[in-house]
């Protein structure tokens, strides 16, 4: 993608090396002394004022695919942004604004001095970029404080003994048999000899495939077992003292040093467990997978594709197939799509996903750009033209938003799925309108579709580059229809 950065100082510097190699970037810089440096760092640049048309053209606005405006003085952007205009109306156009301008501002500014309507796509403020940053970094505090008590307590109870007994609900399912093996696993990386065990049948035809193709070693034990009483120290995972657990007895209680898990508590639990006991419990999150998930991400633990694949599909499973999903749980499946063995999930033998489909379903979740209430998705090549309209469906199903649009390149042609629960929107007519024109469009009220031949897209020098410039298109063109700003 060519890129125009105007601007050399020390924004548009570090913009354009961070972008060198991966696009073509040239930069406008109009101190002489400065241009001349930067051209001695290998960058291709262009001496003079960028707002002046002159400049721009000998630039190649005409030609450029993103501009990035790095000057905070309002007077000058208000002039560049114009002569860009002139020069290219559909270029996107990202700009740096002070904190007391905003977007909408600039172009009613830029309407009242030059009487002319103009677009600018993006613009941010060191104000805004300051606190997203800081919110993220709070975010990722705030994600390791549970692991880090844990890790404090496993610390504690390795000063006593080595052993952790990790305890299931009676009959464990997908969820729970993930969770635990995970668990074990911190637990081992820590120095303890772990056993994990429940008490009932697994008895699910699936559940025993899942236990069997993914390696996990569980062993049934009896109540009042002497397997139960040697462990000095035992962990519940996914179940609680008065739910569905009943290999232990009260005597037993006092040794539970860990309880994880996502239902609510269960009550008097402070009553029968040790008060230094760790407590994560979580009603919020849909699946335990999804905690433990975040402890390995901030443990920096590798995970071995058997075990993503368990936490996936344990995290498929009490979701209810990716229909309920919470923040913690999104982050958790982006985490272990790249890692998950999607021919093992395959054998697990589960009628409603096939290996293609879940590694779409874990791009598309991936991938999703959300406008407003609004996500568009894009997954890359594929072969299964079906999987888009799956993917697109379990995204419809997500908090808050109301229309999806799902991509891939099959072959040589961009495969488009959409769907929509906002009565105000005909999609059918939404992707007639946006992709008519390319290729093919149309559909009903609440589910549509497009087929566009990749054609000019395959000037694209590799790739990436190709999946970029169709992604540009595709999104202006649906969120233009659809009357929703980018951003």
């Amino acid at each position: 993608m060519r890129v125009l950065i105007l601007g050399g100082g020390a924004l548009g510097r570090s913009i354009a090396e961070a972008l060198k190699g991966e696009f073509d970037v040239v930069i406008v810089e109009r101190d002489e002394i400065r241009a001349r440096a930067l051209e001695e760092s290998g960058f291709h640049v262009v001496q003079g004022d960028f707002s002046y048309t002159a400049t721009l053209l000998k630039a190649g606005v005409e030609k450029s695919e993103l501009v990035i405006i790095t000057t905070m003085d309002v007077d000058t952007i208000k002039k560049t942004v114009y002569v860009i205009r002139t020069n290219n109306k559909e270029v996107p156009i990202l700009t740096v604004l002070p904190d007391d301008v905003g977007l909408e501002d600039l172009m009613e500014s830029i309407r009242e001095s030059f009487e002319a309507d103009v677009k600018v796509d993006y613009a941010i403020s060191p104000r805004t970029a300051l606190r997203n940053a800081l919110i993220g970094i709070v975010k990722q505090i705030g994600e390791k404080k549970n692991v880090n008590l844990l890790v404090k307590k496993l610390r504690e109870l390795k000063n006593e003994s080595d052993s952790l007994l990790i305890v299931m609900h009676d009959n464990p399912d997908p969820d729970s048999l993930a969770s635990a093996a995970a668990l074990s696993l911190i637990a081992q990386t820590l120095g303890f000899k772990t056993k994990i065990v429940h008490g009932g049948e697994i008895t699910h035809h699936e559940n025993r495939a899942f236990v069997n193709l993914l390696g996990i070693e569980v062993t049934r034990v009896s109540r009042g077992s002497y397997e139960l009483r040697r462990y000095p120290f035992i962990a519940l995972v996914d179940c609680q003292p008065n739910g569905n657990l009943t290999i232990l007895e009260s005597s037993d209680y006092e040794r539970i040093k860990i309880v994880i898990d996502h239902h609510q508590i269960l009550q008097h639990l402070s009553d029968v467990i040790p008060d230094d006991a760790f407590l994560d419990i979580r009603p919020d999150v849909n699946s335990a997978s999804s905690i433990l998930v975040e402890y390995l991400r901030g443990l920096n633990i590798s995970v071995s594709p058997p075990l993503a694949t368990a936490l996936f599909y344990g995290i498929y499973i009490d979701t209810k197939k990716f229909s309920k999903l919470s923040p913690v749980d999104l982050k958790a499946i982006e985490f272990l799509a790249g890692k998950v063995d999607y021919e093992l999930l395959d054998k697990i033998e589960h009628p409603d996903i096939s290996t293609e489909t879940a590694e779409i379903l874990a791009r598309a979740i991936m991938h999703r750009r959300i406008y407003k209430n609004v996500i568009i998705s894009n997954v890359g090549f594929i072969t299964n033209r079906d999987a888009l309209a799956e993917a697109a469906d379990f995204l419809l199903r997500l908090e808050g938003i109301t229309t999806v649009l799902v991509f891939g390149i099959v072959d040589d042609k961009i495969e488009i799925s959409a769907r929509t629960r906002d009565v105000r929107v005909n999609i059918g007519a939404v992707m007639k309108e946006a992709f008519g024109e390319l290729g093919s469009g149309g559909g009903h009220a609440r589910a549509g579709g497009a087929r566009i031949s990749l054609g000019i897209f395959k000037l694209a020098k590799d790739k990436n580059s190709l999946l970029k410039l169709v992604e540009e298109a595709v999104t202006e063109r649906f969120l233009e229809a659809l009357k929703v700003k980018e951003g």
